[in-house]
């Protein structure tokens, strides 16, 4: 029996959901060599899957403030000009007409400005340094370009997938799209967005990740593998056993590349990039992607891109939506229990994300939430993979509407309908609360982000305030003294 706390309605212990599959097992459009464009049959259960409303973020109200957004394009095609108003649509692109298709099935009503802006630079094969807020669209913007010119290529004749012809024998994977992402919660949403995408093409998806098991992963990979989405642990570990070789990519995409060329990732990007036998010619392209790009992270990124690679910024490097309503509240660390207990029960029941900084702090918040019968679910690096996936899934069910979680959440994810965002330990780094805050307020759609703040913030203080004030929001009293006059 399920109680409840405000209009809180806490999960019923005696339903405990399982997972009997693994993320990366998800069904996909299986193609047929005697398959052609036109009688590549429809498969409605997984056309209800990919496609149906409650698996995706539908435009908010807000949506066409984007088009106010500046945008700044350096280098790349010749006469390439800032497109700042929505005089590019899909149809205009020139996409293949299955892939516009797949849009409809989204029901995508126009691109954003880092689509739009993004399409003909990557249509026309320029490496892209690309920097956009959170939740403008950043994935469909190099997934789109990339798998329309692949399908077309294979239509044409000028490329073919490489299946097993026999289940006897060596024979590795040859993918190629090779996406690199910084987490395995990214990577398992990356992968839901390419199911989509390549829905009724010849390309198939894989996603591959660490905690799961490799005889699982290894197995999808031996089925096809056009498209192949990785964390670097793991990818690693698929070329040394033989299972995958980078040989034929044509394109290299990283995802949220500023976290993936710092010092926790960058030695292994850079084996991948330059010691493995990912192919080095004038024809593979390079794509970059990210919500923030600090300088040194935008020098080192040149050595993996052509000279004549193209940077496209929308907005402010590391700037966020005006559309997150930013509260900063002063909380002792010892007031923070009392004071999340009371913020809850101020706000309407919604999905509500709390980012903490350590995982015994997760385990601890979730533990007190709970006793109070708040529905709750907590993930962070110590959970096994099944326990994060399910976690994830409770929170995106609405099962358990409240997410603790360490920053293993933090870049990337796009879960529908979470409109508030809790800074329980806010972190001093203002690229980490970009990203944080960023889990609401997707696509157009209004969210709020509540952080606690005290005097371990104050490195923070002058670029937080800075952000409040480019963002139009009201700056509390304890972070007056940091407004710039001069700015």
């Amino acid at each position: 029996m399920s109680e409840s706390i405000g209009n809180w309605v806490t999960r019923d212990p005696n339903i405990v959901p399982e997972i009997t599959t693994w993320s990366s097992e998800k069904k996909v459009y299986e193609w047929r060599p005697s398959y052609t464009k036109d009688s590549a049959p429809s498969d409605p259960a997984l056309e209800e899957d990919l496609f149906s409303p409650a698996s995706r973020i539908n435009s908010g109200i807000h949506f066409k403030s984007y088009a106010k957004m500046s945008v700044s394009v350096k280098d790349g095609p010749p006469g390439m000009t800032p497109i700042a108003s929505a005089s590019i649509d899909f149809d205009d692109a020139g996409l293949d007409s299955i892939v516009l298709e797949n849009i409809k099935r989204m029901e995508y009503a126009e691109p954003t400005p880092i689509q739009r802006n993004a399409l003909p630079i990557l249509m026309q094969n320029y490496d892209l340094m690309a920097c956009a807020q959170t939740g403008s669209g950043k994935t469909a913007a190099f997934l789109l370009p990339t798998i329309s010119k692949l399908v077309s290529k294979i239509f044409k004749g000028q490329l073919s997938p490489i299946r097993r012809n026999s289940i006897l024998g060596p024979w590795k994977a040859t993918p190629l799209v090779l996406i690199i992402l910084p987490t395995r919660e990214l990577a398992i949403q990356i992968f839901e967005e390419a199911r989509r995408f390549t829905y009724k093409t010849p390309l198939r998806p894989v996603v591959i990740y660490g905690g799961a098991e490799t005889r699982v992963q290894k197995a999808q990979i031996l089925k096809g593998c056009d498209i192949l989405i990785a964390t670097p642990g793991r990818l690693k570990d698929m070329v040394e056993r033989g299972v995958v070789s980078l040989a034929r990519v044509r394109v290299a995409i990283l995802d949220e590349a500023d976290r993936m060329l710092d010092m926790g990732f960058e030695p292994q990007i850079r084996q991948i990039m330059m010691s493995s036998d990912l192919a080095r010619d004038e024809g593979r392209q390079t794509l970059m992607f990210s919500a923030t790009f600090p300088r040194d992270i935008q020098t080192l990124a040149r050595e993996f891109l052509k000279e004549d690679f193209c940077r496209l910024r929308i907005g402010r490097i590391g700037g966020t939506t005006s559309l997150i309503k930013q509260n900063i509240l002063f909380v002792e660390d010892y007031e923070k229990k009392e004071t999340i207990f009371n913020t809850l029960l101020e706000y309407p029941p919604s999905r509500t994300l709390i980012f903490v900084e350590t995982k015994r702090t997760a385990d601890g918040l979730d533990d007190f939430l709970y006793n109070k019968k708040f529905p709750t679910c907590s993930i962070h690096g110590d959970r096994d993979q099944r326990e994060r996936e399910l976690a994830l899934k409770a929170f995106k069910d609405g099962k358990s509407p409240i997410l603790i979680a360490t920053a293993v959440a933090s870049r990337g994810l796009d879960i529908k309908d979470v409109m508030h965002v809790i800074n329980y330990d806010l972190s001093n780094d203002i690229d980490e609360y970009v990203h944080r805050i960023g889990r609401t307020a997707r696509v157009g759609n209004p969210g709020t982000a509540t952080s606690f703040y005290n005097s371990r913030n104050i490195p923070l203080a002058p670029t937080l305030t800075k952000l409040l004030l480019e963002c139009k929001q009201e700056i509390p009293d304890f972070l007056q003294t940091y407004i710039n006059p001069n700015v």
